[in-house]
């Protein structure tokens, strides 16, 4: 089998990043970590990447100021040195230009900390919250120059509670991150996903889920 070469882009402490790795450590897993790139030197996420044994590479965008394209430039050059074939943004806090995402249209994954089309953007769980919802989740999905609004790959959800904070109802969100992300590179490195269209992933040999979530317990 012939292992995909996945560039991670991580900005912060990179939890996401870390399920990845710890999912193509499977020989059976159809990508390999082979790149994580910060556009900060201080991301804890470094250290974890090196620690594994993935090679690692900073590219500050405060070096060119507001000159993104610049920026860009750079990046894609890195990951051409280390022969990218797949991106996964994982915490990746830097806005994208069209150029660079329609370059990389349909091999780059984000995951985003709800159920999309729902709450794009950031604080997205204090929103839930201030919006009553019962039931939230996360979301991975291509990247396309709308911020949040390529199609969806995967989605999980939790129960939201009536004592929750943003902080409780994170925390459970980002233990179902750390599960759908691995499996939606899988399936797309698996070459599993088509797209119809333009916004419609259909998956057809995936399993079909028909088990409900309902938020209260019908048992209540």
């Amino acid at each position: 089998m012939i292992r995909k070469r996945v560039a991670v882009l991580i900005s912060g402490r990179g939890s996401n990043m870390t399920a990845l790795i710890e999912a193509a450590k499977d020989k059976d897993y159809p990508a390999e970590i082979a790149l994580v790139v910060s556009n900060r030197a201080d991301a804890l996420g470094l250290e974890s990447a090196r620690n594994a044994g993935v090679p690692t590479e900073i590219v500050d965008h405060a070096v060119y100021g507001k000159n993104r394209s610049e920026f860009e430039a750079v990046l894609d050059d890195v990951l051409k040195e280390h022969r990218i074939e797949l991106i996964c943004l994982a915490g990746f806090m830097r806005l994208l230009t069209d150029e660079f995402v329609t370059r990389w249209s349909g091999r780059m994954l984000n995951i985003h900390p709800a159920l999309l089309p729902s709450f794009k953007g950031l604080d997205t769980h204090e929103r839930a919250l201030a919006g009553g919802v019962k039931i939230h989740g996360a979301s991975v999905h291509f990247v396309v120059p709308e911020m949040d609004s390529g199609p969806i790959v995967a989605q999980g959800a939790v129960a939201v509670h009536e004592d929750d904070t943003p902080t409780t109802l994170a925390a459970r969100v980002l233990a179902v991150e750390h599960r759908i992300y691995p499996f939606a590179l899988r399936l797309l490195a698996e070459g599993r996903i088509r797209i119809e269209h333009g916004r419609c992933v259909l998956i057809g040999t995936a399993a079909r889920a028909d088990s409900a979530l309902i938020v209260p317990s019908a048992r209540a």
